[in-house]
């Protein structure tokens, strides 16, 4: 009989279809039994954190206080797993010079080991493993997708693990950072090892539903679901899900 599992999802934020994301992850969730799965809509809602053996997140520009970044900072160094997908790591500014990234998650960004700062326009692009032979992308081949391409500010880069990764060098419309002309390489998935844990950063999953942009606009034209769509995505979360559950290493 296996032992009960004690597991949080955030599922919140602004600018994505978090309805979506949260009932996929749910699911994926629901296929190990023994994982019993807190939701929360925000940080705040993270009381029993310290009780969970491993947290997941689907986020986009949620500000955690300064209190609670040291919370999961230290849920992380103490031996926790935390699975950070898509925008967890963004902070969104809309202003007359573009959408800026201000640097005020520090503690949070640095547990993560990246924020992000910028995306070229939606379009196709090419997912490589740059760790072919580990775990958790073992036998999944380069894959394309049509997803928002993460532009990130790292922290402590030479201590991430690369698992995937894509290039990119050009702009990005509509960011106040928006030349990434001398930029090559971009990790996609990586490992940032902490203290006696570890979080698992993929930066794909963008979706996006008819109501989302308020209070932008009213009303986005279009329904976008990305990488979502693609059967190597789901097998890339099943397997970080192994990775929190400790199944891999």
């Amino acid at each position: 009989m296996a032992e009960r599992i004690e597991a949080m999802l955030v599922a919140g934020g602004r600018y994505h279809d978090i309805d979506f994301a949260r009932i996929e992850l749910l699911k994926l969730l629901a296929e190990h039994p023994e994982v019993r799965t807190r939701v929360a809509a925000d940080y705040a809602g993270c009381e029993g954190l310290a009780d969970c053996r491993f947290l997941v997140t689907y986020t986009c520009d949620l500000r955690p206080s300064a209190e609670e970044q040291e919370a999961l900072h230290d849920f992380v160094a103490g031996g926790g797993r935390w699975l950070a997908l898509h925008g967890t790591n963004s902070v969104l500014d809309f202003t007359p010079g573009g959408v800026e990234a201000p640097r005020s998650i520090p503690k949070m960004a640095f547990t993560l080991g990246s924020q992000f700062i910028a995306h070229p326009p939606i379009q196709p692009y090419k997912v490589e493993p740059v760790a072919p032979d580990h775990p958790l992308i073992e036998g999944i081949d380069a894959f394309e997708t049509d997803d928002e391409l993460y532009l990130c500010e790292y922290h402590e880069k030479e201590k991430l693990i690369p698992l995937l990764a894509t290039r990119y060098a050009g702009s990005a419309a509509g960011f106040a950072e928006d030349d990434w002309s001398d930029a090559d390489r971009h990790l996609v998935m990586y490992l940032r090892p902490l203290g006696e844990g570890a979080v698992l950063y993929n930066t794909l999953g963008h979706c996006r539903g008819h109501y989302d942009m308020k209070p932008v606009m009213d009303y986005y034209p279009q329904i976008e679901r990305c990488s979502w769509e693609l059967p190597a995505y789901y097998e890339l979360l099943r397997r970080s899900l192994r990775w929190c559950l400790g199944e891999i290493a």
